[in-house]
């Protein structure tokens, strides 16, 4: 028997992410489909093929077929188009710039200034695993965090979208502006933030109870248990899944800048601004009231209403 439900996992995690948590929290059994890409993947396939897989996933994708297809990214839309010939329902993630009405149901952030159309769904973000669920669970996983001093500051740092690591002087100038509210620091590095960032981070932390988490850094990555426990946020705007993921808690979120963005991140953080989920790390710390934003959850009660699932 087939499972109802198929998500098409990009290989960025993050991508993946958007896919993978709307299918969990539709409640439904799904498979994983992994996707891995040849070189026809960077052109712009425009129609419903598989052209753009790697030989070696082509395999996955045959009958029976489920009721519904998840995607997220421009190379998995034509994909899911390659589904929908054959009566599978999609829903996708992220504007795929082509084709838009053929999909059952499109997801977007605001930020990407989504046309009004039935089948369109904008929202703040975007969709992400960080569930209610999973942050009542890394809460008991790391009680351990219970024991530093309040305000707890989850500091979560990425990079410049493209460049080779945050540039150290920037790093240790956000850390040191947390590092002057916080009553402790739980801070993570990502791919794009690089060893000599993350040493400047933890020099200006120095001063304060912290507990900084390194790329790469073995043993259980403590990410989602530091938004669990979080008085508040500051993130780096360069990554809209940390953001997203960060406004599902009820805490204070402050973006930080750390150098390289582009129009789409502005247009990101003044989307989230105007809906009052964010304050810039310059206004910290005077605290703001917000709720915890569900959008993830959002989508998956659409998809039902929808029948689409």
């Amino acid at each position: 028997m087939t499972e109802r439900v198929w998500v098409l996992a990009d290989p960025r995690a993050g991508t993946a992410a958007q896919a993978l948590g709307i299918a969990e929290r539709l409640g439904l059994p799904f498979r994983t489909v992994p996707l891995a890409w040849g070189p026809l993947a960077r052109l712009p396939l425009r129609w419903g093929t598989l052209a753009g897989l790697a030989p070696t996933a082509r395999g996955a994708f045959t009958g029976p077929w489920p009721d519904l297809a998840l995607s997220a990214g421009r190379r998995s839309a034509p994909l899911a188009l390659w589904l929908a010939a054959r009566g599978v329902r999609t829903v996708h993630c992220m504007r795929p710039g082509f084709a838009e009405r053929r999909f059952d149901l499109l997801v977007a952030g605001r930020h990407d200034d989504p046309p009004v159309a039935p089948n369109m769904l904008p929202i703040l973000g975007a969709t992400h695993r960080m569930s209610p669920a999973r942050l009542a669970a890394a809460r008991e996983e790391w009680v351990a965090f219970a024991a530093l001093p309040t305000p707890r500051v989850a500091l979560l740092l990425g990079g410049p979208p493209r460049a080779e690591g945050m540039a150290p002087a920037t790093a240790a100038a956000i850390g040191a502006t947390v590092a002057g509210f916080a009553g402790s620091v739980m801070a993570t590095g990502s791919r794009r933030t690089g060893a000599a960032a993350e040493q400047a981070v933890a020099t200006a932390l120095a001063a304060v109870p912290h507990r900084l988490h390194r790329w790469g850094d073995g043993g259980p990555n403590p990410y989602a248990g530091m938004l669990a426990w979080a008085d508040a946020v500051v993130v780096t705007g360069d990554s809209v899944s940390m953001l997203s993921e960060s406004l599902a808690t009820a805490a204070p979120v402050f973006i930080a800048d750390p150098g390289g963005l582009g129009p789409r991140h502005r247009r990101l953080h003044d989307s989230l601004l105007a809906a009052g989920q964010v304050r810039l790390l310059a206004d910290a710390p005077a605290p703001f009231p917000r709720d915890a934003l569900d959008e993830t959850g959002r989508v998956a009660a659409a998809i039902l209403d929808r029948g689409l699932a």
